[in-house]
C-alpha cells in the first residue's frame, strides 16, 4: 500500500559545486537551506539583510545594491531604544545610529559583489501580503512591532508580484548574464494572516513562479524548486512541523534538503560532503580529558584531514 505521494525530481543543469558562489535571499526557509550549504562548506551568502518575506522587499534591496545607493541617515528611525530601517529585518537593528548605517552599507557592498559574481541565486518567497507605512507611503520589509494603525495591509496581485520578480531577475541578468536563478515558495505557513488568506497568498506566489519558470519563459536560466510542494504533498502530516505547527521541523528540512541536493548539487561533490560531515562531527567532539595523549593524537589526525581537504577546496575554513 502506498501512503505517500512523491514529487518527481529532475537533475538540473548548471549544478552547484565547490567552485560555485550561491546567494540566498528571502523567507526564513532560506536559512534552513543556507545552513546546510554552510555546514557542507559551499561558498554562500545568505540573507545579508535578514529574513525578507515578500517580493517587493527583495526587489528594493537588489536595486539599491546594483545602483550602489548607500543607506543614509534619513533612511533609519528610532523606536524603543533602537535604530531601525524599514527595508531590512530587525536582526540588524542597533542602539547606535552610525553603527547601523555603517553595517547596512557594508552588507550592501557584499550583496552587490555576490549579485555580480554569483553562479546561483536562490530566492524563497514567503507571502504576498505586504504592509504600507502610512506616513511615508512606502511598503516595508518589517513593521518592528509599531502599532498596526500606522500601516495598511494589502495583498499583492499576481500581476504586481510578476512585475516585481521579473524586474528583480532582469536587473541582475544585466550585470551577471550567466547566473542561474532558483525560485521557490517557502513552506512556512503564515497563519497569522488567516488560513484562507495564507492559501491565497501562497497561490499568488506559486502562480507567478510557475509562469516565469514553466509558462512564459522570457528569461533563460530561471528554474523552480518545489520546497512548498514537497511540504504540502509529500509531507502531509503534522509530525513534520515544529510545535508551533507553522515551521517545518528538522526532519522536514532534511528531506527537502536531500531533494535539493539531488536536484541542484553536483554528484561529484558527494564524497567531499561526506568528508566534510565527518570533520564537522569530529569538531563537535568534547573530550573528557583534553590534555590526554589520546586526544592530542585525535586532534593531530583531524588537522591532517582538514589540511588534505583544504588542498582540494581552496576556500575551505573550519
Amino acid at each position: 500500500m502506498k501512503l505517500q505521494t512523491k514529487i518527481p525530481l529532475t537533475s538540473q543543469e548548471n549544478q552547484i559545486d565547490y567552485n560555485s558562489k550561491v546567494l540566498l535571499m528571502g523567507s526564513c526557509f532560506v536559512e534552513n537551506i543556507g545552513a546546510k550549504l554552510e555546514y557542507f562548506k559551499f561558498q554562500n551568502l545568505q540573507n545579508p539583510f535578514g529574513i525578507l518575506f515578500q517580493p517587493l522587499a527583495i526587489e528594493k534591496l537588489i536595486i539599491r545594491a546594483l545602483e550602489t545607493n548607500y543607506f543614509k541617515e534619513e533612511g533609519v528611525f528610532f523606536f524603543q531604544e533602537q535604530w531601525h530601517c524599514f527595508e531590512v529585518h530587525s536582526v540588524l537593528s542597533n542602539s547606535n545610529k552610525e553603527a547601523l548605517i555603517t553595517q547596512l552599507n557594508l552588507n550592501l557592498k557584499s550583496l552587490k559583489e555576490y549579485l555580480e559574481n554569483a553562479s546561483h541565486i536562490v530566492f524563497t518567497y514567503g507571502t504576498s501580503w505586504v504592509y504600507k507605512h502610512n506616513e511615508s507611503n512606502t511598503v516595508v520589509a518589517n513593521c518592528y512591532k509599531i502599532p498596526q494603525k500606522n500601516f495598511t495591509k494589502k495583498l499583492l496581485s499576481v500581476e504586481k508580484i510578476s512585475a516585481s520578480i521579473n524586474n528583480t531577475l532582469s536587473k541582475i541578468k544585466k550585470v551577471n548574464p550567466k547566473v542561474t536563478f532558483i525560485l521557490t515558495v517557502s513552506p512556512v505557513r503564515h497563519l497569522k494572516d488567516g488560513f484562507v488568506e495564507n492559501t491565497v497568498s501562497k497561490s499568488h506566489l506559486v502562480s507567478v513562479i510557475y509562469n516565469i519558470t514553466k509558462g512564459n519563459r522570457s528569461l533563460s536560466g530561471v528554474e523552480m524548486f518545489p520546497s512548498y510542494e514537497i511540504m504540502m504533498d509529500e509531507l502531509r502530516d503534522y509530525r513534520f512541523y515544529k510545535e508551533d505547527m507553522i515551521h517545518p521541523n528538522s526532519t522536514a528540512v532534511q528531506i527537502i534538503w536531500e531533494a535539493f541536493n539531488e536536484t541542484w548539487i553536483s554528484s561529484e561533490t558527494q564524497s567531499l560532503q561526506k568528508e566534510i560531515a565527518s570533520i564537522q562531527t569530529s569538531l563537535q567532539h568534547r573530550p573528557f580529558h583534553p590534555e590526554s595523549e589520546e586526544h592530542q593524537l585525535f586532534l593531530k589526525k583531524l588537522n591532517a584531514k582538514i589540511s588534505t581537504l583544504q588542498k582540494k577546496i581552496k576556500h575551505l575554513k573550519f
